[in-house]
Protein backbone atom coordinates (compact mmCIF):
# COMPACT_ATOMS: atom_id res chain seq x y z
CA UNK A 1 0.00 0.00 0.00
CA UNK A 2 1.29 3.34 -1.29
CA UNK A 3 1.49 6.21 1.26
CA UNK A 4 -0.33 8.76 -1.36
CA UNK A 5 -2.80 8.47 -3.23
CA UNK A 6 -3.93 11.06 -4.58
CA UNK A 7 -7.12 11.81 -3.73
CA UNK A 8 -6.72 15.05 -1.95
CA UNK A 9 -4.50 17.07 -4.30
CA UNK A 10 -7.71 19.02 -5.23
CA UNK A 11 -7.78 20.19 -1.23
CA UNK A 12 -10.45 17.98 -0.29
CA UNK A 13 -10.60 14.71 1.66
CA UNK A 14 -12.72 12.02 2.77
CA UNK A 15 -14.70 11.37 6.20
CA UNK A 16 -15.72 7.85 7.01
CA UNK A 17 -19.44 7.96 5.77
CA UNK A 18 -17.05 8.95 2.23
CA UNK A 19 -18.33 12.35 2.35
CA UNK A 20 -16.01 14.70 0.19
CA UNK A 21 -15.04 18.11 2.30
CA UNK A 22 -12.59 20.47 1.75
CA UNK A 23 -9.47 20.13 4.02
CA UNK A 24 -10.00 23.51 5.12
CA UNK A 25 -13.55 21.89 6.69
CA UNK A 26 -14.32 23.26 10.23
CA UNK A 27 -14.36 19.32 11.47
CA UNK A 28 -10.93 18.13 9.55
CA UNK A 29 -9.76 21.17 11.59
CA UNK A 30 -10.98 19.55 14.34
CA UNK A 31 -9.45 16.55 14.20
CA UNK A 32 -6.26 18.00 12.57
CA UNK A 33 -5.72 19.83 15.92
CA UNK A 34 -5.95 16.54 17.51
CA UNK A 35 -3.27 15.12 15.72
CA UNK A 36 -1.46 17.63 16.51
CA UNK A 37 -1.64 17.32 20.01
CA UNK A 38 -1.30 13.99 19.68
CA UNK A 39 2.06 14.62 17.86
CA UNK A 40 3.06 16.54 20.66
CA UNK A 41 2.66 14.21 23.34
CA UNK A 42 4.97 12.18 21.04
CA UNK A 43 7.66 14.83 21.49
CA UNK A 44 6.94 14.61 25.33
CA UNK A 45 7.69 10.57 25.40
CA UNK A 46 10.82 11.18 23.11
CA UNK A 47 12.29 13.84 25.65
CA UNK A 48 11.90 10.83 27.86
CA UNK A 49 9.74 10.82 31.53
CA UNK A 50 9.39 8.30 34.04
CA UNK A 51 8.03 5.42 33.16
CA UNK A 52 4.67 5.78 35.20
CA UNK A 53 3.69 8.72 33.04
CA UNK A 54 5.03 7.69 30.18
CA UNK A 55 2.51 4.69 30.13
CA UNK A 56 -0.12 7.10 30.46
CA UNK A 57 0.91 9.58 27.75
CA UNK A 58 1.20 6.75 25.42
CA UNK A 59 -2.65 5.55 26.64
CA UNK A 60 -3.91 9.13 26.28
CA UNK A 61 -2.04 9.04 22.38
CA UNK A 62 -4.45 5.86 22.14
CA UNK A 63 -7.82 7.69 23.20
CA UNK A 64 -6.76 10.46 20.54
CA UNK A 65 -6.80 8.21 17.87
CA UNK A 66 -10.48 7.43 18.53
CA UNK A 67 -11.13 10.76 19.33
CA UNK A 68 -10.20 11.85 15.87
CA UNK A 69 -12.44 8.59 14.32
CA UNK A 70 -15.56 9.85 16.29
CA UNK A 71 -14.84 13.37 14.57
CA UNK A 72 -14.03 12.36 11.21
CA UNK A 73 -17.53 9.90 11.76
CA UNK A 74 -20.34 12.63 11.49
CA UNK A 75 -23.01 10.04 10.69
CA UNK A 76 -21.89 7.99 13.42
CA UNK A 77 -21.11 4.66 10.74
CA UNK A 78 -18.30 3.59 13.40
CA UNK A 79 -19.23 0.11 14.09
CA UNK A 80 -20.08 0.03 17.89
CA UNK A 81 -17.85 -3.15 17.81
CA UNK A 82 -15.26 -1.12 17.15
CA UNK A 83 -14.62 -0.09 20.67
CA UNK A 84 -10.92 1.66 20.25
CA UNK A 85 -12.61 3.84 18.23
CA UNK A 86 -14.07 6.01 21.00
CA UNK A 87 -13.61 6.83 24.48
CA UNK A 88 -16.04 6.19 27.00
CA UNK A 89 -16.99 8.00 30.46
CA UNK A 90 -14.54 5.65 31.95
CA UNK A 91 -11.84 7.03 29.93
CA UNK A 92 -13.43 10.64 31.38
CA UNK A 93 -13.07 8.98 34.85
CA UNK A 94 -9.68 7.86 34.47
CA UNK A 95 -7.94 11.03 33.83
CA UNK A 96 -9.91 12.13 36.67
CA UNK A 97 -8.19 9.94 38.82
CA UNK A 98 -4.82 10.52 37.38
CA UNK A 99 -5.17 13.83 38.23
CA UNK A 100 -6.30 13.56 41.61
CA UNK A 101 -3.32 11.08 41.80
CA UNK A 102 -0.71 13.61 40.65
CA UNK A 103 -1.82 16.61 42.58
CA UNK A 104 -1.39 14.79 45.75
CA UNK A 105 2.52 15.07 45.52
CA UNK A 106 2.61 18.33 43.98
CA UNK A 107 2.85 21.35 46.26
CA UNK A 108 -0.43 23.64 46.10
CA UNK A 109 -0.51 26.41 43.43
CA UNK A 110 -0.89 29.62 45.05
CA UNK A 111 -0.80 31.87 41.84
CA UNK A 112 -0.49 31.50 38.13
CA UNK A 113 3.20 29.93 36.53
CA UNK A 114 4.80 30.48 34.19
CA UNK A 115 5.21 27.38 31.13
CA UNK A 116 8.64 26.22 30.87
CA UNK A 117 10.86 24.00 32.97
CA UNK A 118 12.70 20.63 31.74
CA UNK A 119 12.05 20.17 28.04
CA UNK A 120 8.93 17.45 28.27
CA UNK A 121 7.73 19.61 30.91
CA UNK A 122 7.88 22.40 28.57
CA UNK A 123 6.54 20.51 25.76
CA UNK A 124 3.02 19.49 28.10
CA UNK A 125 2.79 22.87 28.30
CA UNK A 126 2.54 23.09 24.89
CA UNK A 127 0.27 20.26 24.79
CA UNK A 128 -2.12 21.73 27.22
CA UNK A 129 -2.45 24.84 24.85
CA UNK A 130 -2.96 22.70 21.72
CA UNK A 131 -5.68 20.72 24.03
CA UNK A 132 -7.47 23.89 24.49
CA UNK A 133 -7.73 25.07 20.68
CA UNK A 134 -8.87 21.97 19.81
CA UNK A 135 -11.64 22.00 22.17
CA UNK A 136 -12.57 25.50 20.89
CA UNK A 137 -12.55 23.87 17.06
CA UNK A 138 -15.08 20.77 18.69
CA UNK A 139 -17.31 22.57 20.54
CA UNK A 140 -18.04 24.58 17.18
CA UNK A 141 -18.65 22.03 15.19
CA UNK A 142 -22.16 21.88 12.86
CA UNK A 143 -23.29 19.35 13.93
CA UNK A 144 -22.13 19.39 17.36
CA UNK A 145 -19.70 16.42 18.30
CA UNK A 146 -20.63 14.24 20.97
CA UNK A 147 -20.50 15.88 24.60
CA UNK A 148 -18.40 13.33 26.36
CA UNK A 149 -15.20 14.09 23.50
CA UNK A 150 -16.02 17.74 24.94
CA UNK A 151 -15.91 16.49 28.08
CA UNK A 152 -12.48 14.26 27.59
CA UNK A 153 -10.61 17.02 25.71
CA UNK A 154 -11.64 19.37 28.51
CA UNK A 155 -10.44 17.14 31.43
CA UNK A 156 -7.23 16.41 29.11
CA UNK A 157 -6.35 19.89 29.14
CA UNK A 158 -6.55 20.29 33.27
CA UNK A 159 -4.61 16.65 32.64
CA UNK A 160 -1.52 17.73 30.58
CA UNK A 161 -1.24 21.13 33.13
CA UNK A 162 -0.60 18.51 35.85
CA UNK A 163 1.61 16.29 34.17
CA UNK A 164 3.76 19.26 33.39
CA UNK A 165 3.92 20.25 36.87
CA UNK A 166 4.67 16.51 37.64
CA UNK A 167 7.23 16.05 35.15
CA UNK A 168 9.09 19.15 36.09
CA UNK A 169 8.61 19.34 39.91
CA UNK A 170 10.59 15.31 39.53
CA UNK A 171 12.99 16.62 37.08
CA UNK A 172 13.52 19.47 40.55
CA UNK A 173 12.33 22.33 38.25
CA UNK A 174 11.36 25.65 39.88
CA UNK A 175 8.36 26.69 38.91
CA UNK A 176 7.77 30.26 37.64
CA UNK A 177 5.47 32.44 39.59
CA UNK A 178 3.73 34.87 37.43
Amino acid sequence: MKIYTRTGDAGETALFDNTRVSKADPRVDAYGEVDELNAWLGLVRANGIEADLDTAVMRIQRDLFAVGAQLADPADRLADRVTKAFVSDTDVARLEALIDQLERALPPLTRFILAGGSPAGAALHVARTVCRRAERRIVALTPPADLLIVRYINRLSDLLFVLARTVNHRAGQPETEW
